[in-house]
């Protein structure tokens, strides 16, 4: 008597006739008649999941695993239909190929017959052309339905912050939807995208995934048509007709409303309906909002081109009330704290970065000065080679081959692979694992890189600092070798330097 194993797939999309208790007992039904053993460990289930892929469907990789190991535990595999065994002709010849020549095990569709005449390849071949076939068209169906809902307004997707949804569409959420206009028309009063952030976060009020809000989550409210009653969709994925928001849209009133932001669109573009859910703000002050949102990207590209990253006290100063690094503002004559900006920070850190540089300056002078420092300034500066950054890619190398072997050691231990597989790979790793190990140990044992010392009595490390002699890049180089970080603190407009032991 054969062993067979038994392989049950139910999609989202299947009938319920395709439902796993079926596909079983017509399964047990076919074994029983054929005198095929069918045990109840060799049943494998993947429900819920589409055959598209063989790699998203774990009992399928887990049932092709023990079809590796010798001796095989089954003799031949029964499955419903061959569309529960993949709907990939790829997948489908690969798999069936590996199965039948490597382990000598051959699949079975109870209710699709093929005799061992050599016409059956060509009728198996069909059936797989025509199972891709139906994948295929179905997604294209879904497609289409989707789109055909979404030109008559219907919902597609997820309701936005504001909203829940209802039975059929869109309906205002009766505790958030009454701050989307109160959203528009601070924006419009002058507040800021961060300011904007930083009110909700101190309501307590929270994104529609539950985390904070940020600039980003409001200026993301500020440029949504859904707003307006309308519904956006990707042009790309809706071939059906619409307003572009490309150009400049109408809005119900018949007034022009500017184009949407390009980076929120990814520059795509995008299909305007009419939506059957109430809208929370007017079109003139959509339109407001959307004309003060084109305005500040304009200075906001004019004031990105003109910022430079160089400077004296790059990456070292930090905000007394987060700890976040200050970055460039204005042009790159200020600095603020990155978090400030998002609205992650309630205090803001502003300052001229002229003026810190002298206050910095003014604070070395004075520790400097003490009399435990009156002794010359030893600063050591190494060498950077590239003998370092191979080492760095040689150590990444290694731990990615050590996750490797990891990975292999559960493939085997879950049946996925047989012993010889494992074996295979294991010495194929461990051969590779020892030759970069003794790289390493060969760079290791090289002389280490040329440093260099200087002593520099503490006007001469001022002279550097404050003339044009080095870079602004050097001069940041060599105030990390003595300062670990500084400290802003706003509200007594006062620094603290921390300094190296």
């Amino acid at each position: 008597m054969k062993t067979g194993a038994a392989y049950i797939r139910v999609s989202t999309e299947d009938q319920i006739e395709y439902s796993p208790d079926s596909q079983l007992k017509k399964i047990q039904e076919y074994a029983c008649s054929h005198e095929i053993l069918l045990p109840k460990h060799l049943i494998f289930l993947d429900e819920g999941i589409s055959g598209r892929s063989a790699h998203r469907r774990p009992a399928f990789l887990k049932m092709i695993g023990m079809a590796k190991q010798k001796p095989r535990p089954f003799d031949l595999i029964l499955v419903w239909k061959f569309s529960r065994f993949a709907r990939s002709r790829q997948d489908s010849i690969l798999y069936k190929s590996m199965l039948r020549k490597d382990c000598g095990i051959h699949v079975i569709s109870i209710t699709e017959q093929l005799s061992d005449d050599p016409t059956a390849i060509l009728i198996e071949a069909l059936l797989e052309a025509m199972d891709e076939y139906y994948s295929i068209n179905l997604a294209q169906e879904v497609r289409r339905g989707m789109n055909e809902k979404f030109s008559r307004g219907g919902v597609v997707s997820v309701p936005p912050f504001g909203y829940q949804m209802g039975t059929e569409h869109f309906e205002p959420d009766p505790e958030k939807a009454p701050l989307i206009p109160l959203i528009f028309q601070n924006y419009l009063n002058g507040m800021s995208c961060r300011q904007i952030a930083a009110m909700l976060n101190d309501l307590g009020i929270r994104t529609i995934r539950g985390n904070p809000f940020e600039a980003r989550s409001v200026k993301y409210i500020l440029t949504n048509p859904t707003y307006l009653g309308k519904l956006r969709r990707s042009a790309e994925a809706s071939p059906v007709s619409g307003q572009s928001l490309h150009p400049s849209t109408s809005s119900p009133a018949g007034k022009t409303v500017p184009a949407l932001s390009d980076d929120l669109c990814n520059n795509r573009p995008m299909l305007l309906v009419d939506g059957q859910h109430p809208p929370l703000v007017d079109a003139e002050t959509f339109q407001q909002t959307q004309q003060r949102m084109v305005d500040s990207k304009k200075t906001y590209a004019a004031d990105k081109k003109t910022t430079s990253s160089a400077y004296m006290l790059y990456g070292m100063v930090r905000c007394s009330n987060c700890g976040s690094t200050l970055t460039l503002a204005e042009k790159g004559k200020s600095l603020q704290c990155c978090r400030y900006a998002k609205g992650l920070c309630r205090q803001s850190h502003h300052i001229r970065l002229h003026k810190l540089n002298l206050a910095v300056l003014e604070g070395l002078k004075t520790d400097l000065a003490a009399p435990a420092h009156n002794t010359d300034i030893r600063i050591c500066f190494r060498k950077k080679k590239n003998a370092e950054a191979e080492s760095a890619a040689l150590t990444r190398l290694l731990e990615q081959e050590q996750r490797r072997m990891e990975r292999i050691k559960a493939a085997y231990e879950s049946g996925t692979d047989s012993l010889e597989e494992y074996q295979t790979n294991k010495t194929m790793i461990t051969d590779r694992i020892q030759k970069l190990r003794e790289k390493l140990r060969l760079q290791s044992a090289e002389p280490a890189p040329t440093a260099m010392d200087i002593s520099l009595s503490l006007p001469g490390l001022l002279s550097l600092l404050t003339r044009d002699i080095l870079s602004e890049s050097a001069k940041n180089e060599l105030l990390k070798t003595i300062i670990s970080h500084i400290t802003f603190y706003r509200p007594e407009n006062a620094i603290r330097i921390h300094y190296r032991t």
